[in-house]
C-alpha cells in the first residue's frame, strides 16, 4: 500500500520538482567531489589575494646585493 502511495505521488509532481529532487540527488552522489573541488578553488583565490599584494609578496621577490639571509 505505501510503495502505491509513492508511485501515485511521483507521477503527479511537477517538472520543476523533479529536476529541482535530480539536482539535490546528483549532489548527494557527488558531494565528496564537490567539495574538494570547492577547497583548492578557494585556496587558489586565497594565496593569489596574498600574493598581490606588496607587503606580503616580499617574501617572493629576491633582493638584490648582501647576503642569503639579509632583511
Amino acid at each position: 500500500m505505501m510503495r502505491e502511495r509513492t508511485g501515485r505521488r511521483a507521477g503527479r509532481e511537477s517538472m520543476l520538482t523533479q529536476a529541482v529532487n535530480e539536482v539535490f540527488r546528483l549532489v548527494k552522489l557527488a558531494e565528496f567531489e564537490i567539495l574538494f573541488f570547492l577547497f583548492f578553488v578557494i585556496a587558489f583565490i586565497i594565496f593569489k589575494d596574498l600574493t598581490s599584494r606588496p607587503g606580503y609578496n616580499q617574501i617572493l621577490v629576491k633582493k638584490s646585493g648582501g647576503g642569503l639571509f639579509q632583511y
